[in-house]
């Protein structure tokens, strides 16, 4: 954990004022060792309140995001993978700064395009061809 915040990219950082994380007793792997330790964390990252990120980016952030959304629009990201809660930590903060590195990439807009003339004639070529075998599956002497 950086004090200068979660790097996701050279020009992208979330500050630390955005992140918090509690930490709660897992359901993950250690035996007995769960009933006795909190390893699991909850991290929450403040994604209204950010000056981090562009509105656009945002906005597909809460697409990717889902139903990690809360209530007070922050998102949380839970790691319970390992049995130390320091680990469990950096593993959510890798998953936060995959997701916040997947919005950050424009989407391509799409072109139109259309089937070619040899496409159609295929399709409809294989659609005669699957009625014509249906078809034939009638009863011998039953006569449509």
């Amino acid at each position: 954990m950086g004090a200068e915040g979660l790097r996701i990219s050279e020009q992208v950082v979330i500050p630390e004022e955005d992140l918090s994380w509690t930490a709660a007793r897992s359901s993950g792997p250690g035996g007995q060792n769960v009933n006795k330790v909190s390893s699991k964390v909850e991290l929450r990252f403040d994604l209204v309140h950010t000056t981090a990120l562009p509105e656009e980016v945002k906005g597909r952030l809460r697409l990717l995001a889902g139903r990690r959304l809360d209530k007070e629009g922050r998102l949380v990201v839970v790691s319970q993978a390992t049995r130390d809660q320091q680990r469990n930590l950096e593993d959510a903060r890798a998953k936060l700064c995959a997701l916040v590195l997947a919005s950050l990439e424009e989407p391509k807009p799409r072109t139109a395009t259309r089937p070619s003339r040899g496409a159609r004639r295929r399709r409809l070529e294989d659609k005669r061809r699957q009625g014509e075998k249906k078809r034939a599956r009638g009863k011998a002497g039953d006569d449509c």
